[in-house]
């Protein structure tokens, strides 16, 4: 497993740790949390999204590329 350092205004990471509390659960747990619901994706499931675009709507890997890619950006921008 990778280790990140991020630099937090002092009062969300007083707000995350205390979440973290409340819910019984690690602060990598809600980070790694966020990010998913964020969009982010491992290269692998990015690739499965595509087969999975492909085989839903019969598009070329090219168009289905580009679905993912439209779809993935608009996540990220929710």
């Amino acid at each position: 497993m990778s280790r990140l350092t991020i630099t937090l205004d002092d009062q969300l990471h007083q707000a995350l740790k205390e979440a973290a509390a409340r819910q019984h659960r690690s602060i990598a747990s809600i980070i790694e949390e966020s990010l998913v619901y964020r969009g982010i994706r491992t290269r692998s499931e990015a690739r499965q999204l595509v087969v999975s675009a492909r085989k839903r709507a019969a598009l070329s890997e090219e168009d289905a590329m580009a679905l993912a890619l439209e779809e993935t950006r608009s996540e990220r921008g929710r």
